[in-house]
């Protein structure tokens, strides 16, 4: 085992330019990169890019500096540019195996020690400069390159389990699409309406809430971009009531913030203890209305493509603190279909959500291995 330091492992490609038009169409930015996959399977931008961005080049890894927590590392797709909120590394292989690197920069390992050295309170950015002087235990090079082949095989599995969710996905709306049409249509003349009369969006905290009981606690990390929010965490009323977003049992949470509203963060609220949650406050909750909206409906309508695309380009804020604003829900468009419509897809969504986690708890195993097999090697 040898000891470098990382700048004698990465070379950091710091070669800027202007983004054309042309450009802009394989653009690559943060939102583009999702937390524990090396696959980038999205990019291009709906608005003009500004400023300067990063070349990258076809098997370069991207590293979101910004907000290292997320831990979101991939590998370019192609030749291209890149979020300047970002670094483009390429492996130094007389030190590292150019395979084995990719799964050097999303281990734990790496990131632990990239999150430690994080700098700033609203968006925590790792700097070159600090970077560079870490160091680091790697392997003999024949070691990597027998770990880099394990590795991609397992990895390859997990992609196969990722792709297959995400056929489900869109198994669910095309579905909802077949029932409903797509959202801001009215194709069954049911009439346009809009969210806001549907649900109730950022409902308040009841008054009469009981506050010697522990509640949920849902931070943006707890949430998946495929629908799953992990409600485990529970604190005690004291700790949770002040700076958090207050949602119950069936509320839908919207990630407005960017990158997690682009990655598509965001779920049903179930299995809250006591039935009611607090969390993180870069989530719009939308409460469905009895008698009028059904949870699962709400969701899919904010998981189109369309509907998040369209969220993007009305954000406020500048940089890595661009938020979706409320009236983007409240003003939407959308036709209302009868409620037992709705209970009838809803229906095809629990049985959809049988699949999908049969494939989660398999993705969480592949997953679970490749972590196994990184931390035994390199720790």
């Amino acid at each position: 085992m040898g000891r470098y330091r990382f700048d004698e492992i990465a070379i950091n490609v710091s070669e800027k330019k202007k983004p054309t038009a042309e450009d802009q169409k394989l653009y690559v930015g943060l939102e583009h990169l999702d937390s524990g996959s090396l696959v980038v399977s999205r990019w291009g931008s709906n608005v003009p890019i500004k400023g300067e961005k990063l070349i990258m080049r076809k098997g370069d890894v991207l590293l979101g500096k910004r907000n290292a927590y997320l831990r979101r590392a991939a590998i370019a797709p192609h030749d291209g540019i890149f979020s300047a909120h970002g670094m483009v590394l390429r492996p130094n292989e007389d030190i590292v195996d150019g395979r084995f690197f990719p799964f050097f920069i999303s281990s734990d390992y790496f990131f632990d020690e990239a999150v430690r050295i994080s700098v700033g309170s609203l968006s925590p950015t790792v700097n070159w400069c600090d970077l560079r002087r870490l160091e680091f235990d790697l392997p003999p090079m024949d070691e990597q390159r027998k770990l880099a082949r394990v590795l991609w095989a397992v990895n390859d599995t997990a992609e196969a389990y990722r792709r297959l969710l995400g056929a489900t996905d869109e198994l669910v709306r095309g579905r909802f699409a077949e029932m409903f049409g797509n959202p801001g249509e009215d194709v069954y003349g049911w009439g346009l309406s809009t969210l806001g009369k549907c649900c109730e969006i950022n409902p308040k905290r009841p008054k009469n809430i009981d506050t010697d009981c522990e509640y949920s606690f849902v931070a943006m990390p707890s949430v998946s971009e495929d629908g799953v929010i992990d409600a485990s965490i529970c604190r005690p009323y004291s700790e949770i009531c002040k700076g958090f977003t207050y949602f119950a049992e069936n509320d839908v949470l919207f990630a407005k913030i960017t990158p997690c509203m682009e990655n598509g963060k965001g779920g049903i609220a179930v299995g809250l203890k006591n039935g009611v949650g607090f969390g993180s406050t870069e989530f719009h909750v939308l409460r469905p209305i009895e008698g009028k909206s059904n949870p699962h409906w709400l969701y899919t309508i904010t998981m189109f493509k369309n509907f998040r695309s369209n969220a993007a380009n009305v954000m406020i804020g500048s940089g890595g603190q661009r938020r979706v604003p409320a009236t983007y829900l409240s003003e939407y468009k959308i036709s209302l279909p009868p409620l037992d419509l709705q209970q009838q897809f809803a229906d095809f969504v629990h049985q959809a959500d049988k699949s999908k986690s049969a494939l989660n708890r398999a993705l969480v195993a592949a997953k679970s291995i490749s972590r196994k097999i990184i931390s035994d090697n390199l720790r």
